[in-house]
This record gives structure tokens, sequence and C-alpha cells, in this order.
């Protein structure tokens, strides 16, 4: 994910789920943002929050290495057409052996409940 578009409709609209060290944003791409994709459906995106709050700038790129190693691995067991926002806080610095932990929590609790709610309704649908 690279749009401020992408990262707002992503934490607005979608479900939260909260650990110590992070907080996991997950929602489905809506039709009109999947550009090219084929059958309807792309392949999952992430993206990260790390402020400055967290630390200084090369602690929140350690963060940040830290977390992209993590969500590629999560990557292959994630379903197609979800955006995921993981935004780091400041305990995620100081405690890092934590970080793996609530990462994997924290993942796997966003998808499965954005899995099993229904889907949202848009202006107009009928009910």
């Amino acid at each position: 994910m690279r749009s401020s578009k992408d990262f707002q409709r992503t934490t607005r609209r979608g479900v939260r789920v909260g650990r110590p060290t992070l907080v996991v944003h997950a929602a489905r791409i809506p039709d009109d943002a999947m550009k090219g994709a084929s059958a309807g459906r792309s392949a999952p995106r992430f993206g990260f929050v790390v402020n400055g709050a967290v630390g200084n700038a090369v602690i929140r790129n350690r963060v940040k290495r830290r977390l992209r190693h993590l969500a590629a691995a999560h990557l292959a067991g994630t379903p197609a057409g979800i955006d995921i926002v993981v935004r780091a806080l400041p305990r995620a610095a100081t405690d890092p052996a934590e970080v793996p932990i609530d990462f994997e929590s924290a993942w796997q609790d966003a998808v499965s409940r954005l899995t099993t709610r229904r889907p949202e309704r848009r202006a107009g649908d009928a009910r």
C-alpha cells in the first residue's frame, strides 16, 4: 500500500485489533481500488505506520524492518482482497521480544474477524 487514501480507508472502515505493542487494521479492498486485478481479487496488501512516539529515525526503521519481515511470513496464509495496516506503538521499540507474539495473534484475529464479517453495504444497496 502506498497511497494515504488506502491507509485511511483501511483504518476507518475495517476491523481493528489491538495488542500492547501494535494495532492491526484490516479491510476488504473495494472493487474500484483493484486496478488491473485479475478475476476481481488481488493479493493482500499491507502497510505500516510507525510515528515519532516510537523513537528516533533509527529505531523507527528498525521496527519497520521487523514488522515487514513478520508480515511477509504471514502473506501466504492471508486471503486475497484484503488491505492490512500495522500501527506500531512505543512499546514495540522497548519490548521487541513481544512483537512477534503480538503480531501473530493480532494479524490472525483481524483476518478471521474480517472474513467472518458480512460484506459492507454501500449507499443505495437494497436490504
